[in-house]
């Protein structure tokens, strides 16, 4: 499953988790141009364990050159700005958790809420895709990750202190927006996607970030996109091909500019046959890998 989105435990938005790689760090990077424009495109990890290397080689000498960042959404490290999202978008005390679930569902969650130290009384007045995100966020959390230390945050941060303009290829809220407004079955089947995996979420995250530090697009594709995109196709489209199909519609706007750009997304949106750079060829922009 693609795991994209969260940025707070809690709150959840976008998220890949992973361990340290290989000494020698190459993520993938791909890169844009015309006449003017230089547009660097990367796949980045949102949670990491502190000290993992990824700013080496040609990502670093991309850093150096860029001017400007542009992230999936800009603010999403900023309590304020997502906490009143996630009561707006993610609660729904009306109608409780247990009462959406499968018979069969409702044990499971239990059981899981109970492995990762939580009370499952505390997510009855959440929506599913919320729950499925905390699921996602939570075994990382719990093995001793750092959000502070993932990709977007550390470049966030880094943009801040040279000063560079930091954008957003959708704002917050459109992004939370794609999982509320997922219909309730899709939801709970992302729920219950998001409870076959936790289980098996260390195995999976040292996976993951293994062939995202190696630059390993064939890996990736195979974490984040086939099992999504071949067993929950309405799941897949969602997350996944309209948000990749959006992003690379912004970009070709920003190519129209000038000047050198680092663009940040998450990892399972740069693999696949809907990838955001398969989704630019569609338009006619070519996205070469370095």
């Amino acid at each position: 499953m693609i795991r994209s989105f969260a940025r707070l435990a809690a709150a959840a938005a976008a998220l890949v988790l992973g361990l340290a790689g290989p000494a020698v760090a190459e993520p993938a990077l791909w890169v844009i141009r015309d006449a003017d424009s230089t547009l660097y495109l990367m796949g980045t990890v949102h949670v990491l364990r502190p000290g993992t290397p990824w700013q080496e080689g040609k990502v670093q000498a991309a850093l150096a050159q860029s001017k400007e960042l542009m992230l999936e959404a800009a603010g999403l490290d900023d309590p304020a700005t997502i906490q009143p999202l996630v009561r707006a978008y993610g609660l729904d005390p009306a109608h409780p958790l247990s009462a959406k679930l499968s018979a069969q569902d409702r044990p499971r969650l239990a059981a899981a809420a109970q492995a990762l130290g939580m009370s499952p009384q505390m997510l009855e007045p959440m929506q599913p895709w919320l729950v499925a995100l905390t699921f996602s966020v939570a075994p990382a959390v719990k093995a001793g990750f750092d959000p502070g230390s993932g990709v977007d945050t550390s470049l966030s941060g880094m943009a801040r202190a040279a000063g560079w303009p930091v954008e957003g290829l959708e704002t917050p809220e459109r992004q939370i927006r794609y999982l509320a407004e997922m219909s309730p079955a899709t939801q709970l089947e992302f729920l219950a996607s998001t409870l076959d995996e936790v289980d098996d979420a260390a195995a999976q995250l040292d996976a993951m970030v293994a062939a995202w530090v190696a630059g390993d697009t064939d890996g990736l594709e195979k974490i984040f996109v086939t099992e999504m995109r071949e067993g929950y196709p309405e799941l897949y489209d969602a997350l996944v091909v309209q948000r990749n199909q959006a992003w690379a519609k912004v970009i070709a706007e920003k190519l129209k500019g000038s000047g050198v750009t680092f663009i940040a997304v998450g990892a399972g949106h740069t693999v696949g046959p809907d990838s955001v750079q398969a989704e630019l060829a569609r338009l006619g922009i070519r996205a070469e890998r370095q």
